[in-house]
């Protein structure tokens, strides 16, 4: 029998019938282990041979009832926290058919576990605290790095897969300090229900650098360090350690960076990328998300991406993302650089990026010149904003990562609808109080002709007839794929063309022709998605040299990497 993790009450290994879970543990104690637990499911003669006679009620049930009656209690929960509490518990019992029941309702569930439920969640993290999951990193203890990752007792080639967080820009929430490690254990949740990342060979981390949210330093329950975020060289210092440290001692781990502050998340990930296999989501996988969208859309459009004008209002870590990402895809059909960096214009906080202004070292590329803008007319003279980009422009896509509600106003989109034949119009800010406009009024504004994406939820829009079905842009229909394809092939890094294989297989997968189609997969059929995500992945990595992981027959090891949420036979030792 193959071993993959041995514990001192049980172990999981492979034979050829499958996965085999042999447990040392006796009576309550395997009870109390949600990882080995499986209550009333266990058989009489597991009973006798684990000594749980006696501690459970006589009636034997399948997974499937057992589903039925966790799903009742979990719709019985009054409020999203109540839900997500309830499912928290049921993970702290019950590990496997945590992840089946959410598997099975991974779109209902999916709001849960991950945003927006899982901000108010962290917002409350110290007072509903009651079992530690994950791993605590100080930045007054980077001594203690190397202990508390191998505090879970794993090897070197029993992690695949470590999600990290500094806590600083959490879901548009901002500072959250230690609280910040739910979203990483929610991260993995998607990972694991929507690719099948195996749940024992993952890493949940909070990288605790201090906090700079003075309600939380004035809370007697929070839990975090009790100062202010350090920067600077300490800061850089302990990220370095980190990153150092995690690859020596998992070398085969990917490492996901999450929710880390606009000051830090670029650069961050540019320091690492060429020499680690690390990966940001609220970067690389909100770029492919929507630059899959746009794909889609531009297929409605008729108008090849080289060709289309792309205006990116809130051009920071998240729409300098995306710009890249679509410049990167454009140079991939055969496009110059510099004139794929011409499509786009930006926007940030001193509106259009632009020579004179001060821009961070990431914008740059996208910083128009004076000599481009001489002639432009202009509302209010030396002010170059919305509405002057999209008037001088004449945009025909437009991107919202600006968490400015109703940024998009009626005269903006007319004016850009004028020029446009099918206006792609995305936008992207969360929740669905600070979008950027409605799907229902940038339809209506357009006549039905806008190609729409959000970024929350929106449900369909009837306009003339037609029922007009909201895409939205979920990173998870991206980034556990991405995850599954660097597991099966044990990629060194990530590069742009293993993220743009994702993008356009994600655009693949979707037929947005048809009126009113959306312009993404649905969230319903993630595992599918993310298996075929995971594939691209996994053949790009191999075509550039990075895969370590033999990859003779590609399907079959995506399909042998997916772990599935099944009771593993059981055998007392």
């Amino acid at each position: 029998m193959t071993s993959t993790q041995l514990h001192h009450d049980f172990e999981f290994g492979f034979d050829g019938h499958g996965e085999v879970l042999r447990i040392a543990a006796r009576g309550s104690e395997v009870l109390a282990n949600a990882v080995i637990n499986r209550g009333t499911a266990f058989s009489a003669q597991e009973r006798k041979a684990l000594g749980l006679k006696g501690l459970l009620p006589s009636g034997v049930t399948t997974m499937e009832d057992q589903l039925k009656r966790v799903y009742v209690q979990y719709r019985a929960q009054r409020s999203p926290l109540d839900k997500y509490l309830f499912l928290n518990t049921l993970h702290d019992r019950n590990e496997v058919l945590y992840y089946r029941l959410l598997s099975e309702h991974i779109e209902e569930m999916l709001p849960i576990v991950y945003t927006p439920t899982i901000g108010q969640a962290i917002r409350e993290y110290s007072h509903w605290y009651h079992r530690p999951r994950g791993v605590y990193l100080s930045i007054d203890d980077p001594e203690g790095i190397e202990d508390a990752l191998l505090s879970m007792g794993h090897g070197p080639d029993e992690v695949d897969l470590i999600v990290a967080t500094d806590s600083e820009g959490i879901l548009g929430i901002g500072d959250q300090g230690v609280g910040g490690v739910a979203i990483t254990i929610g991260k993995l949740a998607v990972y694991t229900a929507a690719a099948g990342i195996h749940p024992h060979r993952v890493l949940p981390v909070v990288l605790d650098t201090g906090t700079d949210n003075l309600d939380l330093l004035n809370d007697e329950v929070y839990l975090g360090v009790r100062h202010a975020r350090v920067r600077g060289e300490r800061y850089d210092a302990f990220i370095d350690r980190y990153v150092t440290t995690a690859h020596r001692l998992f070398p085969h781990a990917m490492l996901h960076w999450e929710d880390f502050g606009a000051s830090n998340a670029t650069r961050i990930l540019n320091k690492y990328r060429d020499d680690y296999c690390t990966f940001n989501d609220d970067i690389q996988g909100t770029a492919a998300v929507v630059a899959a969208a746009v794909m889609s859309a531009v297929q409605v459009s008729g108008t090849p991406l080289a060709d289309q004008r792309i205006v990116i209002h809130g051009a920071g870590t998240a729409g300098i993302g995306i710009a890249r990402l679509l410049v990167q895809m454009m140079c991939q059909d055969g496009v110059d650089p510099e004139t794929a960096r011409s499509r786009v214009w930006g926007l940030g906080s001193r509106g259009l990026l632009r020579e004179g202004i001060a821009v961070r070292d990431f914008q740059q590329p996208f910083a128009r010149s004076a000599a481009e803008l001489a002639g432009w007319t202009l509302d209010l003279p030396g002010h170059y904003e919305l509405a002057d980009v999209v008037r001088n422009v004449h945009p025909t896509i437009l991107i919202g990562c600006s968490a400015q509600p109703g940024a998009f106003t009626e005269q903006i989109v007319r004016d850009m609808a004028q020029s446009c034949q099918r206006p792609i119009i995305m936008p992207l800010s969360n929740p669905t109080d600070r979008a950027e406009a409605s799907p229902a009024d940038l339809i209506s504004w357009t006549s039905g002709r806008a190609l729409v994406a959000t970024g929350s939820p929106f449900p369909p829009v009837r306009y003339n007839g037609v029922s007009y079905r909201i895409a939205q842009a979920n990173n998870a229909l991206v980034f556990p794929g991405i995850g599954l394809g660097v597991t099966a092939a044990r990629a060194t890094r990530i590069s742009d063309s293993m993220i743009t294989a994702a993008v356009r297989t994600v655009a693949r997968s979707v037929d947005p022709r048809p009126a009113g189609a959306s312009l993404l997969p649905e969230i319903s059929g993630l595992l599918p998605l993310s298996a075929q995500v995971g594939l691209a992945v996994a053949l790009a990595a191999q075509k550039e040299g990075l895969a370590t992981a033999p990859l003779d027959n590609p399907v079959q090891a995506i399909y042998d990497a997916i772990w599935r949420p099944d009771y593993p036979r059981v055998k007392a030792i």
